[in-house]
């Protein structure tokens, strides 16, 4: 391909297609971003990306939680649509995305790192898989299946200690294998990447989710006396809504602001900032293998992290630490420097991908919209985005509309919460009791339910989820015998231990 970055269109004016490089970490808070303001975390990598390209501050996962947001970015499509509902109901092919479109258009499209799919051998439309991460053995963890579908069962509660417990500096089988992901990237980018047409190559890395246990150069970046207490932590009189109180046992281990909290926040900051130096890497072999100019990159992670905000660590909620995502875009028809307020989607990501491939990209009815038309265009702030959340011992279904200045976040049998990100960006008065914003709540209520019947999707995800525990020998059997005593997938065989 010619290396020039101003031969973009045809004849007619239209958009030809580029390479595409997508790249996605795993639970990214898109406010640890330097870009965005952030005043400790490092991450000059992403940030020299978003200096040259734009970078949406309104961006979303439809799903807080791996699985279902992965199958959704697949395939444009929302969870409650193609029923991957949480991490043990796994895309296999059988909705069609943006994958079987470029295999069917003869374009190569290869991926490399963690895809949380079911198994290697489903028909998801990639040419070639290295070193990909799967869901365990295609079965996943069924335990957080368990939700309320069996009355004669106490799912035990999710403890937020958990996460934070081991955190400090050192090496995981994550950073170890987020580095075999970076070396086999840049090794396809100097040598398969020299191809006579576009190609399209997912990177996909699993930090900076936990485990917290951070390389010791990147945690010492961030003194622990430095981290100041999460927000909303033990010495607020910030009150958690009803429905968390199903699903969180109380912390043992002391106060949010606690000096572990404090480490374990260091230590994501420093995963943060490996995973930049990782991306970075990528991004360098890119540019010295003479394709920069003709590659357009898009950058985002598959959901949040909490970080301790409010007592809470991991997903699972749609406030902005867990439910937003980075995202940014850059080459060839994008815009250097800009911020769009545009609210996007992983779902985006679908006729995104599309679109730079130089295939049809939208249909009547879609949910994805290319990001490189948005760009181009004035921001819409009305765009509705939208997410939900079906997982892991949930006490039921939520939902979250993104629209102008609120945020309405639905609980299927509990009261809604509102807010007003433009006077309230942190998210610390809910106003949905508030008569004045009465008119404002059912007009949202209205957009959520011209999206989804929210109960039944509720009704269908547990049915769905019964039906797997009940395969499995019942709630009992699955917890006296879980898949994996870990709270996160282990990496590929092979690769623990640096294998």
């Amino acid at each position: 391909m010619a290396d020039s970055a101003n031969k973009n269109a045809d004849r007619d004016g239209r958009m030809l297609p580029k390479n595409t490089l997508v790249i996605m970490s795993d639970e990214h808070n898109p406010k640890m971003l330097g870009c965005a303001g952030h005043p400790l975390c490092r991450t000059p990598n992403l940030d020299a990306l978003a200096a040259r390209g734009t970078r949406f501050t309104k961006a979303y996962t439809t799903s807080p939680i791996c699985v279902p947001a992965r199958a959704s970015f697949a395939t444009g499509r929302f969870v409650h649509e193609i029923e991957y509902w949480d991490n043990s109901i796994a895309y296999d092919g059988r909705v069609e995305g943006w994958g079987h479109r470029l295999q069917t258009a003869g374009i190569p499209v290869e991926s490399i790192g963690k895809l949380h799919y079911r198994k290697e051998e489903d028909p998801v439309g990639l040419d070639r898989q290295h070193v990909p991460m799967h869901i365990k053995d295609g079965v996943g963890m069924v335990e957080l299946s368990i939700r309320r579908q069996f009355p004669d069962f106490t799912v035990p509660p999710r403890r937020k200690a958990s996460i934070t417990g081991d955190a400090g500096p050192g090496e995981s089988e994550y950073t170890r294998y987020d580095r075999r992901i970076a070396d086999i990237a840049c090794d396809w980018l100097g040598e398969t990447g020299r191809r006579d047409k576009p190609w399209v190559l997912f990177v996909s890395f699993v930090t900076p989710h936990y485990p917290l246990i951070a390389p010791e150069e990147y945690f010492r970046l961030y003194p622990v006396n430095s981290i100041p207490d999460p927000k909303f932590g033990a010495d607020s009189d910030f009150q958690l809504h009803p429905w968390f109180h199903h699903y969180f046992a109380p912390d043992p281990n002391g106060a949010t602001g606690s000096h572990r909290q404090r480490v374990a926040v260091a230590a994501y900051l420093g995963l943060c900032s490996f995973m930049d130096a990782q991306v970075g890497r990528v991004l360098n072999a890119l540019e010295s293998s003479g394709q920069t100019a003709d590659t357009r990159v898009l950058y985002t992670s598959d959901h949040g992290d909490n970080v301790g905000a409010r007592g809470l660590w991991g997903k699972s909620n749609h406030y902005e630490e867990a439910g937003g995502v980075p995202m940014i875009i850059a080459g060839p028809d994008i815009a250097a420097g800009k911020l769009c307020g545009t609210p996007v989607t992983l779902a985006d990501a679908h006729a995104t991908i599309l679109h730079s491939a130089g295939l049809t990209h939208e249909a009547p009815g879609s949910h994805s919209k290319s990001m490189i038309d948005l760009t181009a265009a004035p921001d819409d702030e009305e765009r509705v985005a939208f997410s939900e959340y079906h997982a892991a011992g949930a006490p039921s279904a939520t939902y979250m509309i993104r629209k102008g200045r609120y945020k309405y976040i639905h609980y299927v049998g509990y009261e809604p919460e509102l807010f007003d990100l433009e006077a309230d960006p942190e998210e610390g008065t809910s106003l949905a009791a508030d008569p004045r914003y009465g008119e404002a709540l059912k007009s949202l209520e209205k957009t959520l339910r011209g999206i989804v019947d929210p109960e039944d999707a509720d009704r269908r995800a547990n049915d769905a989820q019964k039906r797997l525990i009940e395969a499995r020998g019942g709630p009992e059997k699955v917890m006296a015998n879980l898949v994996t005593k870990k709270s996160y997938t282990p990496v590929p065989p092979g690769l623990i231990a640096g294998e």
